[in-house]
């Protein structure tokens, strides 16, 4: 028997903004770091911050519209962690393996709110 809890959206993307938050206070302190830490914080953030902001939406066209913003912040950490691993900002192992668990997080997060969208639409 499975007895592994499932999580919700919104505690994914919450757990995936504190990963990120501390992910980045183990970056160096040069300039492009700090430059794409602060695009990496503001994006990771807004992730779960505009899916609390869906689950209070007035109506479905604006459910759709929130969830869609959450799904663009998503992508936009992926390619923020992307460069960080680009431009070898990185070189502690056990650091890689953070930063490679928070882009396919970043990629699965953008692929179930794609179809949270998708699934919405198509309901009557």
């Amino acid at each position: 028997m499975n007895t592994q809890r499932k999580f919700t959206i919104q505690e994914r993307s919450l757990q995936f903004a504190v990963k990120t938050a501390k992910f980045i206070d183990k970056l160096p302190k040069k300039y492009s770091a700090i430059e794409y830490a602060k695009q990496l914080i503001r994006s990771s953030a807004s992730v779960g911050a505009n899916l609390e902001e869906a689950d209070g939406a007035l109506s479905k066209k604006d459910f759709i519209h929130k969830v869609g913003i959450a799904r663009k912040e998503a992508k936009e950490s992926w390619y923020w962690l992307n460069l960080i691993k680009q431009v070898e900002l990185i070189s502690a192992s056990e650091v890689k393996k953070e930063l490679d668990w928070l882009i396919n997080e970043s990629k699965e997060l953008k692929l179930i709110l794609s179809s949270i969208i998708n699934k919405t639409k198509t309901r009557g």
